[in-house]
């Protein structure tokens, strides 16, 4: 049976603002059926790294605060501290942060909690039996909430092809450790014909992993963890993801510790798909937007709320104002080697570029050692959601 999922457009008018237009779409979805009261909350929301711009702005966080108090229940905001260096890799400036971007209880209604305390140790194990993570180690504060609701911002990912409502519930909810066992077998190489051994992936390692040397980089294996800051950091595609299968190995541990945040709980999620940029919201900076805004969309289901996100992004235009994807794509028909119909980057054969993808499909077409679909369909075969789903516009 096809999963509900809930959508509306940007479109606003007098008295019918996003922030009415958010509320509307979640009343019509259903999330009054949750019983909320005197329940713990959890509102999973990625804050934004120190200087990215593309996060969710906390006026929709409290649209749903104001809605869940309505309802009785006892909501925080919340996120778990960073494997890499950065901004949010502990409490203290995870706190700074998640302030200076707006998230505070003036702004939002509400309070925020790092939910694996201040150096990221706080955990509890979750036995779901996965085949690739037994017994994920979720985040303390979201392990023990009654219900959780996740809002998430739809765009791409180095690693995992694209960032939505599955990745952020199954990533962003690992402690420390749990985080560096999803990304332990995700490790990235060095593209030594691209590296220029400028030093910008050796001075953002946070375990001391990469080092310049002879003028290019290298990665020491036995000390990298698989964050893949390098391979954000790097512009120029020396620092790339090593293969496909360990980016899709990625995928299937997010899925198995999504599922163990999710385990025995009510749940609720909403996507909004707004500055759709190229990469994760993880790094200080954000590349523009690769298709115009599209919407917010909401679901019962996190497995079907993504594959409706991926599918509404792939079938919009790529924007032509100067961005990751539309560069890809020039330089992709100008390459020589093809053009028109069997152009790849036009959902044609792609000859010239095996295995390319296409950007008929835009995450892949933009991070090639990805397969974004491959964890959608490792997530419903455990039991996550189902990748079948009706789309009804509000």
């Amino acid at each position: 049976m096809a999963s509900e999922v809930f959508f509306t457009d940007l479109r606003t008018g007098p008295g019918n603002n996003l922030l009415v237009k958010l509320e509307n779409l979640v009343s019509t979805a259903g999330i009054g059926k949750i019983g909320f009261r005197d329940k713990f909350v959890a509102i999973k929301i990625h804050f934004g790294e120190y200087g990215n711009m593309a996060y969710l702005r906390p006026n929709y966080a409290a649209v749903i605060v104001r809605m869940i108090q309505n309802l009785g229940g006892k909501p925080f905001l919340t996120d778990a501290n960073t494997l890499y260096s950065g901004s949010r890799s502990d409490a203290v400036g995870h706190l700074r942060t998640a302030m200076v971007n707006g998230f505070n209880r003036i702004a939002t209604g509400c309070d925020v909690i790092i939910a694996d305390g201040l150096r990221g140790n706080d955990e509890r194990i979750i036995d779901v039996q996965g085949k690739y993570c037994p017994s994920p180690r979720i985040a303390a504060a979201i392990a023990e909430a009654d219900i959780i609701i996740s809002l998430n911002h739809f765009k791409g990912h180095e690693q995992a092809g694209f960032g939505g409502a599955v990745k952020n519930l199954g990533m962003g909810s690992g402690s420390v450790a749990g985080k560096r066992e999803m990304h332990s077998t995700a490790q990235p190489v060095i593209d030594i014909a691209n590296c220029t051994g400028c030093g910008v992936c050796e001075k953002h390692c946070a375990h001391d992993a990469v080092h310049v040397v002879d003028g290019k980089a290298a990665i020491d294996l036995e000390k990298c963890v698989g964050c893949g800051q390098c391979v954000a950091m790097c512009r120029r595609g020396g620092a790339v993801m090593g293969s496909t299968e360990s980016c899709d190995i990625l995928n299937f541990k997010i899925d198995e510790y999504a599922k163990a945040v999710l385990k025995g709980k009510p749940n609720f999620h909403i996507s909004f798909i707004m500055n759709v940029s190229p990469e994760c919201d993880c790094w200080g900076h954000n590349d523009a937007a690769i298709v115009p805004d599209l919407g917010i969309a909401a679901s019962f289901d996190p497995v079907a709320l993504d594959r409706a996100c991926a599918d509404l992004v792939n079938a919009a235009p790529t924007l032509r104002t100067g961005n990751e994807l539309s560069d890809k794509e020039a330089a992709c028909c100008s390459d020589g080697h093809h053009s028109g119909g069997d152009c790849c980057c036009h959902g044609g054969e792609g000859k010239s570029h095996p295995g390319h993808g296409g950007a008929s499909d835009k995450f892949n077409f933009l991070h090639p050692d990805t397969n974004w679909s491959t964890g959608l369909d490792y997530a419903e075969q455990i039991g996550l959601g189902s990748n079948d789903y009706t789309l009804i516009r509000v």
